[in-house]
């Protein structure tokens, strides 16, 4: 909140009967000011929307907050619905059908109340329409407003405060008593945003805009004036003859695909806007939309910019530009600057280490060890010793202290994989871990302090082992500080290319083949297939066809007989799918060997496979025997 040294927390009213002096909020800390129907609140608000006690202001420090007591009808902070929330110089209060404004700096020019739409039919004998085409001899605009108006436009970079010193400058060479910038929708639904000014606290309670004129000068992308609004005029536009407004502007504003207008009233009868007005304006919002369109593309760069950066920022093994993939990164990039613990939950295969370490790299931990240990992969007595260490002696050949993970991992990161399979006494000594940062080794008395973050990964519903009795939920909300869910691969099968090319570039290098990626064939195989074991099972698959293949490419053949028949359109087989597959297959190769005369070369051109392929084929389906082939 902003404050200065004489801060009068204070409220304006609005509307309503109530006086328009500011009632001054001399609360003490904890104190409260309640509004209400009945007449032992604070504030008495005669108003049948409005309950017994309807509200009320707390102060907490130098803090003031704005509570809803339960009433029947809400409690509204800037026309939106809330429970509690802090106030801030210049909110908005709706309490029934009255307006409040909460200030707490000494400067008395209170902010705008706020702008909405009025759906009345406004006609009236003396309204004025300039087109964009409009030519006029002469813009009798000051020089002095135009050299304001640039120097506001040079020096403000925030869209909210460039609008409101804009209508601030145009105040002061018109002759209205309220200006407002709104941009909105095509429906001209509510105002998307709403920025308003007033020349007097008189005249700041909520602004009415006329619907109808908002929706002809944008449809038409006309300037348009009105003067002489009677009440005759407005039979239908109540809360204009409420507000008594009696002239007024506006103008389009041209701002990119938005849509947006300059609105100017008054209620002083003695007022009339003139063409020359109107002139001035037209000429006023051509500048201010070339402003308020380039502030908002800096806003937009600015935003795309520290998108960029965080990307950048995230050092990461894992490969993929999936929508679920980007969520992972995301969460990745705003976990990893603190110390919470973090629990990765995903299938087997998924890459949970892979996100445990780009966590860790891109923390301030980073220079520190990264250690990982698999839970499933020891038995309760050797984990336990590979977690906390143990001393001298403490059980049958512990010769020597062995420090465990826990310790080596100091200062940096430790990395504990399917901790769903943790037995209950180690549950217990890693929960003491998190809550206190020690442990003693096996066989040890000596307490060990360490500082080390934890993040734990799982394949298992960790929520249903609690109502099992399987896991701790004490130690199950300690490691569930933050989650993030890593996708099964199926979830994320735009990524299935990516990783095989890069599983190809990476056994090609090891296996000294030169494999340059997957053929198209080959490559629609991997996105039907199903993928139980996720990256894991695709990276097993590349590698077996890289060490089996013979060509530059991956092809089809190259691939599991499983998965290429599963790829297969379906057919309606009798008995078992796979060995009737194999069978038809059988048949195949046979009668091409056979019909060439067991020319393999030629067998396999006609069956439009590579010579090497064939015979690995017909190794795999156990023909060989059968072939009677001339040497």
């Amino acid at each position: 909140m902003k404050k200065t040294a004489k801060s009068k927390p204070r409220l304006l009213a609005l509307n309503g009967e109530t006086k328009p002096e500011p009632i001054f909020l001399n609360l003490n800390e904890g104190e409260s000011f309640v509004f209400g129907r009945h007449a032992v609140c604070d504030l008495p608000v005669k108003d049948i929307a409005v309950s017994r006690q309807h509200c009320r202001i707390v102060r907490q420090s130098d803090v003031f907050n704005l509570e809803d007591l339960g009433s029947r009808n809400g409690t509204f902070l800037n026309n939106l619905p809330i429970k509690a929330r802090r106030l801030e110089h210049g909110d908005q209060i709706r309490v029934g059908n009255f307006y409040f404004m909460f200030l707490v700096d000494e400067n008395d020019n209170a902010p705008f109340a706020g702008a909405s739409f009025d759906d009345g039919t406004l006609v009236t004998n003396s309204t004025i329409r300039l087109f964009p085409n409009h030519e006029a001899n002469e813009f009798p605009t000051d020089l002095n407003v135009l050299i304001k108006l640039g120097k506001a436009i040079n020096e403000i970079k925030e869209t909210e405060d460039l609008q409101c010193k804009i209508l601030e400058i145009i105040l002061e060479f018109i002759p209205a008593r309220r200006s407002a910038i709104l941009l909105t929708d095509d429906n001209l639904s509510e105002p998307q945003a709403v920025c308003v000014s007033a020349k007097s606290y008189s005249d700041s309670a909520p602004m009415q805009i006329s619907r109808t004129v908002s929706e002809q000068v944008l449809r038409e992308q006309v300037a348009l004036l009105s003067n002489d609004l009677s009440d005759k005029n407005l039979e239908k536009a109540e809360s204009l003859i409420a507000s008594r407004v009696t002239s007024l502007l506006c103008v389009p504003l041209h701002i990119g695909s938005q849509k947006g207008l300059i609105y100017l009233d008054s209620s002083d009868p003695g007022v009339r806007f003139t063409e020359s007005h109107l002139e001035q304006m037209t000429a006023v919002s051509f500048l201010v939309s070339a402003a308020l369109e380039n502030v908002e593309s800096i806003k937009n760069l600015r935003q795309e910019n520290e998108i960029l950066k965080d990307n950048l920022h995230i050092e990461t093994n894992m490969v993929g530009e999936s929508p679920p993939l980007k969520e992972v990164f995301r969460l990745i990039s705003r976990v990893a600057p603190s110390d919470s613990t973090v629990l990765i939950t995903g299938e087997s295969g998924t890459g949970k280490e892979l996100v445990a370490q780009a966590i860790h790299r891109n923390s301030p931990r980073q220079t520190a060890p990264f250690v990982a240990i698999n839970c499933a992969a020891l038995n309760e007595n050797l984990l336990e010793s590979e977690l906390f260490g143990h001393e001298k002696g403490a059980f049958t050949g512990a010769l020597s202290q062995k420090k465990g993970k826990l310790e080596i991992a100091d200062g940096g990161t430790v990395f504990l994989d399917e901790i769903g399979e943790l037995a209950p006494m180690i549950q217990v000594k890693l929960l003491r871990v998190l809550q206190e940062r020690e442990f003693e080794r096996v066989g040890g008395t000596k307490t060990i302090k360490v500082n080390v973050r934890v993040i734990a990964a799982t394949n298992r519903s960790l929520e249903d082992e609690v109502k099992n009795g399987k896991f701790r939920s004490d130690l199950f909300f300690r490691l569930n500080v933050v989650q993030i869910k890593v996708p099964p691969l199926r979830e994320r099968k735009s990524d299935i290319y990516l990783l095989a090319q890069h599983f190809v570039h990476k056994y090609s290098e090891r296996c000294h083949r030169k494999v340059v990626g997957l053929s198209g064939e080959a490559g629609k195989i991997l996105l039907e297939g199903e993928w139980q074991g996720n990256i894991r099972e695709l990276e097993n698959v590349i590698e077996r066809a890289v060490v089996l293949g013979t060509t530059d490419k991956i092809l089809p053949e190259d691939l599991p007989n499983e998965m290429v028949e599963r790829a297969a359109p379906n057919a309606d087989f009798n008995g078992d799918f796979y060995e009737q597959v194999k069978q038809a297959k059988q048949t195949i190769v046979l009668s091409a060997v056979q019909n060439t005369g067991g020319n393999f070369t030629e067998a396999a051109r006609l069956l439009g496979v590579h010579p090497n392929n064939l015979h690995r084929i017909v190794r795999e389906l156990g023909i060989k025997e059968k072939l009677k082939i001339q040497k």
